[in-house]
């Protein structure tokens, strides 16, 4: 079935879901099948950048901001708006903003710590998923290992103003070096690329933002549940990841039952910037699969 309002527009569209106003662009004919492409911490839809036009030639891509990051807002939740920074809301809010533009179901592509979002999506709402791209995703280890002891939550949020201006302090002074970190060859990242990156986090209330979304990090215990997924999964790595280790790249694609693997050389943590034609090949290939 066609939809004609989510024809190709590369200029920014906003939608008001779950108490945020999600920002995001659509790319493609407004055709099945649709994609959903998820980035990660630090980064925004710009992540994308390199590969939206070749991967609308085979879907209608849609690209958007997470909470935190980017364009899209970030309220500070309170008892009355609902909001929520938790994984497992984000992965909700994400099925809604599907359900919102009228998709019955999309490939959800996901990077990093949107690559945990994606698996959580294909947990939490199957009914919306037709298949899996977990690009160097955060699955056993960081984000979707991690978590603030019980006990010590009501402190930290009580005191949520100044943490919150302190964890601005240490983003500000670690940003560059954390983004240059995700690239195998850093000077493949221009420096115009770096600094627009920096007023893409950077916006609005970002510090609060991105300290509710460390304020909501637990243990997801997302090895107990990957076996389970039962839908097609192409798991993607960069050859010389850092920050996800290939292993646990490779631990993914042997324990998601029939997934796909590419290993992409020449690339780090974000091979689809490092090496878009090799990212765009093995997508395609995945999706002619899915078809």
């Amino acid at each position: 079935m066609s939809h004609p309002s989510l024809q190709s527009d590369s200029d920014s569209r906003f939608l008001d879901c779950r108490g945020f106003r999600l920002h995001y662009r659509i790319h493609g004919s407004g055709e099945p099948p649709f994609m959903l492409l998820l980035h990660g911490s630090f980064l925004s839809m710009r992540s994308w950048r390199n590969v939206l036009g070749p991967l609308s030639e085979i879907a209608t891509v849609i690209a958007l901001d997470r909470p935190a990051f980017g364009r899209t807002s970030r309220p500070v939740p309170t008892r009355l708006n609902g909001v929520s920074y938790a994984p497992e809301a984000q992965s909700d809010l994400a099925a809604a903003f599907l359900e919102q533009l009228g998709i019955d179901k999309a490939v959800i592509v996901g990077n990093s710590t949107g690559g945990t979002l994606a698996m959580l999506m294909a947990l939490r709402h199957p009914d919306k998923v037709s298949g899996l791209v977990l690009v160097d995703a955060m699955i056993y280890s960081a984000y979707a290992a991690s978590g603030i002891p019980s006990a010590m939550k009501p402190f930290l949020k009580a005191a949520s103003p100044v943490f919150s201006r302190l964890m601005k302090l240490l983003i500000r002074k670690f940003f560059d070096r954390l983004l240059v970190s995700f690239w195998h060859n850093p000077s493949m990242l221009p420096a115009e690329t770096l600094s627009a990156y920096r007023a893409d986090m950077m916006t609005g209330n970002w510090g609060r933002g991105f300290w509710e979304v460390f304020l909501e990090t637990h243990h997801l215990h997302l090895d107990e549940k990957v076996g389970s997924i039962t839908f097609p999964v192409l798991v993607v790595t960069g050859e010389f990841d850092r920050t996800v280790k290939v292993e646990e790249s490779l631990r993914l694609a042997r324990e998601v039952p029939g997934a796909d693997l590419e290993v992409i050389g020449d690339s780090a943590h974000l091979p689809h910037e490092e090496q878009p034609e090799a990212f765009v090949a093995a997508v395609k290939a995945f999706m002619q699969r899915l078809s």
